[in-house]
C-alpha cells in the first residue's frame, strides 16, 4: 500500500470518527456505564471457532471504552484493545485493572502489532466506523493461520417493553434519516459478511446469531440512547429532543418501566472469517 493510499484511508477514518460524538465531554463515561458487555456464549463460540480453549492473544479493534476488551481478561493470556479516539481509550484505561489487558491508540488498519500472533481479532459494534478493505487486511496480517476475525454487533433496540421498543425504533429511524440527509452515513452493517468473504483473506466465512440477557431500567434505556454518539451530536447542534425522537423514548421508558429494573434481551449478529 502506498503512502498516498494510507493517507486517504486515515483521512477517511478520521473524518468518520469526527461525526461519531465519541470525543464529547463526558460521553465516554456514559457509554461505559450503559452499553452492554459481550455475553460469555459469544466468547465461548469464538474460542471454539479458533480452536483455542485459552487464546494466547486477542486483539479488539475499535475497542472504545474497553467493554469488549475487558471481557477477555480471564479468558486469554494477553488482550490488546486498539482505539483511535483518545477520550474513549482514556476511559478504557481508567476502568481496566487486569494486568494482561492493554490499550493502544491507533486506527484499526494500522495496529503496529506483529504478524501472525493473534488467535482472535474482534470488532465489537465498531466495524462500520472503519475503512473495511484495509481493516480486513490488517486483521488477516496479525492473525495466525486458523485464527478468527469477528465483526459482531447487537441489534438496536434492546427488547424491554413493546412501547419502549417502538419509541426506540422511531428514534433510530429519525437519526438515520437525518444522518443520510447530512451525508454522514457509515458503511452498512448488513454488508459486513460480504466484505469479509470478498476480501479473500479468509478460508471460511459465516454468520452466527445469538442473544444476551441483561438488566435495565428507564434510566439505563435513556443512557443507551445517549450512548449513540451521532444523536448526541445532533442535539449539540441544535436539533430538538422531540425532532430526533429522544423525548418520545424518554417518556415511553418512564411510563412503561417507572422505577422498575427489568430483564432485557439483546440480539447479536456475529460475522466471522477463519484465516
Amino acid at each position: 500500500m502506498t503512502g498516498h493510499s494510507e493517507d486517504l484511508i486515515e483521512h477517511y477514518s478520521a473524518r468518520l470518527l469526527r461525526t461519531s460524538g465519541y470525543a464529547g465531554d463526558g460521553f465516554a463515561a456514559g457509554y461505559d456505564s450503559h452499553r452492554p458487555s459481550p455475553p460469555p456464549a459469544l466468547l465461548d463460540m469464538l474460542c471454539l471457532e479458533a480452536q483455542a480453549e485459552r487464546p494466547r492473544l486477542v486483539v479488539d479493534l475499535g475497542s472504545g471504552t474497553g467493554l469488549s476488551t475487558r471481557a477477555w481478561a480471564d479468558r486469554a493470556d494477553e488482550v490488546v484493545g486498539v482505539e483511535a479516539t483518545p477520550e474513549m481509550r482514556g476511559q478504557a484505561e481508567a476502568a481496566t485493572s487486569a494486568k494482561n489487558v492493554r490499550f493502544v491508540q491507533a486506527y484499526a488498519q494500522e495496529t503496529g502489532l506483529p504478524d501472525g500472533l493473534a488467535d482472535i481479532v474482534t470488532c465489537s459494534q465498531s466495524f462500520h466506523w472503519m475503512e473495511p478493505e484495509s481493516t480486513l487486511a490488517e486483521a488477516a496480517r496479525i492473525l495466525r493461520p486458523g485464527g478468527v476475525f469477528a465483526a459482531y454487533d447487537y441489534d438496536w433496540p434492546p427488547v424491554v417493553h413493546p412501547e419502549v421498543d417502538a419509541a426506540f425504533e422511531e428514534m433510530l429511524r429519525r437519526v438515520g434519516r437525518m444522518r443520510a440527509r447530512g451525508g454522514k452515513a457509515r458503511y452498512s452493517k448488513e454488508v459486513h459478511l460480504d466484505r469479509i468473504r470478498e476480501s479473500g483473506h479468509f478460508r471460511f466465512v459465516r454468520e452466527i446469531v445469538l442473544h444476551s440477557r441483561d438488566r435495565g431500567s428507564a434510566e439505563r434505556i435513556v443512557g443507551m440512547a445517549l450512548s449513540l454518539g451521532p444523536m448526541t451530536v445532533m442535539l449539540q447542534e441544535g436539533v430538538s429532543e422531540e425532532e430526533v425522537g429522544f423525548a418520545g423514548l424518554r417518556e415511553a421508558a418512564a411510563r412503561s418501566l417507572g422505577e422498575r429494573e427489568v430483564e432485557i434481551f439483546l440480539g447479536y449478529r456475529v460475522r466471522l472469517g477463519v484465516r
